[in-house]
């Protein structure tokens, strides 16, 4: 389709026809917009309650939720506020003193530790293809341990002293050697004969490790290992994982406060990917290679719409502005209309693109094609930034700013 030009934005109500996008939350395809999930069940078979992170940014809450939806176990979610975006809830804090998450309640009983609650998982619903204990787990369990414990190492500590990067990523890729050939023994792409347990271990923090290392070292864990790709499109093959994945830009942005700091080298290949991760294009990035489903732009209509009030309520540009500012990039990503929005608007509008939370607010690709529309309008009138997203904390996303769903 060419591009065209319009100087009139459509209004909210022309909009909202054109988004078909629908969602069962609570029987259709893993979402992290779900209160509860029946699976076809009825709500009277639901015995567990998980307690998870508002924003999908937990690897231990992700690991749960992805061995729930795979076996397709009913149960309620209560989202909870992580501390480096806001209040964590009282009434949270009286039922798990420490705060930490995930938790469940499994008939009443409370669980903490993301790996008990597999294990207590298990033994009530069965195990995922091979149990938590079964001796052909056991050693990839403390492999995923090392390789954590080396990704910290490289991405947490700054170099002081000459040589300490190249030992550090010496050090990571020794154990991502092991990883290869961990997934190179089997017959298949996962890391036993099946997938099972293991395929749910690994996943939240793998993933995180390829958005921050290509973001803060320039080195893609995806592209650069024949087996851990090979994973990777498997994994993506699975509708249940691809409703819980990040991109590279929610992690890249949501870690350092997490991990306590993401230290950057001043290597050309990652200035490049920085430049690429923040600013676009975003197609063709590693953090996910299966097609763009049909329904993208819609679900990013959708969403937006949804929540269009708090969205230009919550950001520092003047309403009026930015409202027809932001219905200018809703109408080019809908018709490839160019729409030149109001001056002054660009920071606004990058402002929204650099907090677009993948997968609470959308879906990666639907994340995908809002972030071009935005930098594309803003484009059209300057290149002004929104305010910088904060290091510390990331009150910036404080899930009391928003009605969540």
């Amino acid at each position: 389709m060419s591009t065209k030009t319009t100087n009139i934005p459509l209004s909210w109500s022309e909009l909202k026809t054109l988004t078909y996008f629908q969602l069962d939350p609570v029987n259709g395809a893993t979402n992290p917009q779900a209160r509860l999930r029946l699976f076809g069940a009825s709500e009277s078979e639901v015995r567990v309650t998980l307690y998870r992170d508002n924003h999908a940014w937990c690897p231990y809450c992700q690991k749960v939720w992805l061995w729930l939806e795979e076996k397709q176990i009913p149960y309620r979610i209560e989202k909870i506020t992580m501390f480096c975006y806001g209040k964590k809830e009282s009434w949270y804090k009286r039922k798990v003193p420490s705060g930490m998450l995930p938790a469940i309640e499994l008939d009443d009983r409370l669980i903490t530790e993301s790996d008990d609650i597999l294990i207590a998982l298990e033994e009530t619903f069965g195990a995922l293809g091979q149990s938590m204990q079964d001796p052909s787990v056991l050693p990839l369990r403390r492999l995923e341990r090392l390789l954590f414990r080396a990704w910290c190492t490289w991405l947490c500590s700054p170099a002081r002293f000459p040589g300490q990067e190249q030992h550090n990523r010496k050090q990571f890729i020794e154990v991502v050697k092991k990883v290869e050939e961990a997934l190179a023994s089997t017959t298949g792409a996962y890391f036993l004969a099946e997938f099972g347990t293991v395929d749910v271990i690994f996943p939240p923090y793998v993933e995180r490790m390829n958005a921050s290392l290509y973001y803060y070292k320039g080195y893609s864990l995806r592209e650069s290992n024949t087996y851990l790709s090979k994973w990777f499109e498997a994994m993506e093959s699975r509708p249940a994982y691809r409703g819980t994945q990040s991109d590279f830009h929610t992690h890249a942005h949501d870690l350092p406060p997490q991990m306590g700091g993401c230290w950057s080298n001043d290597e050309p290949q990652t200035k490049l990917n920085q430049s690429r991760v923040d600013n676009g294009p975003w197609f063709g990035l590693p953090d996910a290679t299966y097609p763009e489903p049909d329904n993208s732009r819609a679900e990013a209509l959708y969403r937006v719409i949804k929540h269009h009030d708090n969205i230009i309520r919550v950001n520092p540009a003047d309403d009026k502005l930015f409202d027809t500012a932001l219905r200018c990039a809703l109408t080019y990503m809908m018709s490839e209309e160019e729409c030149t929005p109001p001056q002054g608007s660009d920071s606004a509008l990058r402002y929204l693109r650099d907090r677009i939370n993948v997968p609470r607010d959308m879906s990666i690709y639907a994340a995908k094609r809002l972030k071009t529309s935005l930098e594309k309008t803003a484009a059209l009138v300057g290149d002004s930034q929104g305010e910088p997203i904060p290091l510390r904390h990331r009150r910036d996303q404080d899930p009391a700013n928003f009605i969540l769903v």
